[in-house]
């Protein structure tokens, strides 16, 4: 008898497919909760900022809802960013008197309070930072961010960046913005011994792990800052700059940008990994985890990149190819290179003065 397993591609589709129905099955409950689906109920293809109008909910949440339902084929997409509510869900997600209404069905007590500080985003427009989410919020994904730190940043990505590997042996200045749990901050320090590793995040929760993981491995070549990557020095300071997804999720990427562009040296480097994504809403429909990305979106990193009045509000596949070399090139940048290290969700590029 043949194994579930034999096809590795399709039995971790088939894993993270299962992830990607609760966090569909959560914006359902979200939907269900703000009355969404009942605004759109026979009112033909909408805008977001016509649903807005009916809910009196914020239009920039709404258009990401909206896309994710899109994605998780809940609603019609109609082109030129309207939708609508097919008759087929009337029962099932509006008419809460009906036998076959189970919309009131998706909610989980894992999610209450996620979706809780989420309903009130949909009405205020603001979304709560990665501090928000307290000390255990800075382990999450920390498994996955060793083993890319590991495997695959120290031994294929640095070398395939040019002069970088070199410097860092020698001794170079490094800073990694945003953190995180830090696992690339530490895997740079334990490879390049000789050169000092400096990690930034604006969770202090963050950087209280990284301080008692540094602490644990012996490392004296690490320092931490709790800062936002726009506080980086005005003068020319570091050899080599990460910001390792993470820039979609800034309130102020263009500031952090041009804080970046003041403190990197001549003849630095500045590697970004990010989100790998289309700038047209049509063509990431091909994308079989779609309606996740944007449940991710919704959750943390949008969220996150409106936590604060005016925050640029990217969200986890707001910062594709085109908006990355735009943005780059307006903070002063003139080298924008594209990598490929075979990498199914991200895109990497290297950016030089």
């Amino acid at each position: 008898m043949a194994s579930v397993g034999d096809d590795p591609r399709r039995y971790a589709f088939a894993v993270w497919n299962y992830r990607q129905g609760e966090i569909v099955a959560a914006m359902i409950h979200l939907g269900h909760e703000l009355g969404l689906y009942k605004a759109m109920a026979g009112a033909g293809p909408l805008l977001a900022g016509e649903v807005a109008a009916r809910t009196s909910l914020d239009e920039r949440w709404i258009l990401e809802w909206l896309r994710l339902q899109a994605a998780a084929k809940l609603l019609d997409y109609c082109g030129d960013d309207r939708f609508q509510l097919p008759d087929a869900a009337l029962d099932l997600l509006v008419e809460d008197d009906h036998k076959s209404f189970v919309a009131g069905e998706f909610s989980g007590p894992d999610m209450a309070g996620i979706l809780a500080r989420m309903t009130e985003s949909f009405r205020t427009g603001l979304g709560n930072s990665y501090e928000d989410g307290g000390p255990e919020g800075a382990h999450r994904g920390e498994c996955r961010h060793w083993q890319a730190a590991r495997n695959d940043l120290i031994p294929k990505m640095i070398p395939a960046l040019a002069g970088v590997e070199d410097k860092l042996k020698t001794g170079a200045l490094v800073a990694d913005i945003g953190c995180g749990d830090g696992a690339a901050v530490l895997a740079m320090a334990e490879s390049y011994p000789n050169s000092r590793i400096v990690g930034i995040d604006p969770n202090r929760h963050a950087i209280a792990l990284v301080e008692t993981k540094a602490a644990e491995m012996g490392l004296e070549n690490v320092e931490l800052h709790h800062a936002g990557g726009e506080d980086l020095p005005a003068e020319m300071t570091y050899d080599f700059l990460l910001t390792l997804d993470c820039l979609h999720d800034m309130t102020r990427p263009a500031e952090v940008m041009a804080a970046i562009k003041r403190c990197l040296k001549d003849d630095g480097t500045w590697f970004i990994k990010d989100i790998r994504s289309k700038p047209n809403f049509e063509d990431n429909l091909r994308n079989p985890m779609l309606a996740m990305m944007y449940g991710f979106s919704l959750m943390s990193c949008m969220s996150s990149a409106l936590s604060e009045p005016g925050g640029a509000g990217l969200g986890t596949l707001g910062f594709n190819p085109e908006v990355a070399e735009r943005m780059i090139r307006a903070a002063g940048f003139s080298q924008f290179q594209m990598h490929d290290f075979n990498d199914a969700g991200n895109l990497y590029y290297e950016i030089r003065h």
